[in-house]
């Protein structure tokens, strides 16, 4: 068996003095598809910013590509190789238009002009938003915001995805369009969701995270 991607160890974390995790153990593999979900105030997205390094644990360990992450270098390429998609779209929208935003990473990371530019019309044909390359971001309704979102994760390739809420805000043919691509594109995952149909058909795996720690569902 390969060794974990992401392996958390005895994570601990409190918010105003309230426990958020406690004593939490979470891996994931390459390959693995999976699906947490919780209770509203659960840690969900904490746990996901930890992984991230944009939060950091009271007590635990934080293991990533083989590697103890403790320091802000530490995560600097965990954010290269992982691709986080924020549950508020407006947190990872930043550039004037949507073919800036979906560049962002890649232009970021050296990749040639015209490759990158291949790769956003690419990726905005996969999301069925051929022709918004121009739009302006903060002009989109809440579903176009989200699939741009998703776009400027894909366009990292990363070697795990960690989206949050990924069907929030969309209809169903837009679903359809994310759950498509998850199957065919993406390897390795771990969605948080309230959205259990949608984990059903997108994951292998579904754990809750409830009074701090994480179970099989």
């Amino acid at each position: 068996m390969k060794d974990p991607i992401i392996k958390l160890r005895n994570i601990h974390f409190s918010y105003e003095g309230r426990k958020i995790l406690e004593d939490l153990n979470l891996e994931i593999r390459e390959g693995e598809r999976l699906g947490l979900v919780g209770p509203n105030g659960s840690g969900k997205t904490t746990l996901l910013y930890i992984i991230m390094g944009l939060l950091k644990p009271e007590r635990g360990s934080v293991e990533i590509f083989g590697k103890i992450r403790q320091k802000e270098r530490d995560f600097l390429e965990v954010r290269q190789k992982i691709g986080l998609l924020f549950q508020d779209s407006d947190s990872q929208l930043f550039c004037p238009t949507v073919k800036e935003d979906i560049a962002f990473g890649p232009l970021n990371l050296g990749l040639p002009k015209g490759e990158v530019e291949k790769m956003v019309r690419r990726i905005l044909k996969i999301l069925g938003l051929e022709g918004f390359e121009d739009r302006v971001t903060y002009k989109l309704s809440g579903g176009e915001k989200k699939l741009v979102s998703l776009g400027t994760v894909l366009a990292m390739n990363p070697v795990c995805y960690l989206l949050d809420e990924p069907s929030a805000g969309l209809d169903e043919v837009t679903v359809e369009r994310v759950l498509s691509y998850l199957k065919t594109y993406a390897k390795t995952y771990l969605i948080v969701s309230h959205d259990r149909k949608f984990l059903e058909e997108a994951t292998e795996k579904i754990y809750i995270l409830r009074n701090g720690k994480i179970s099989t569902l």
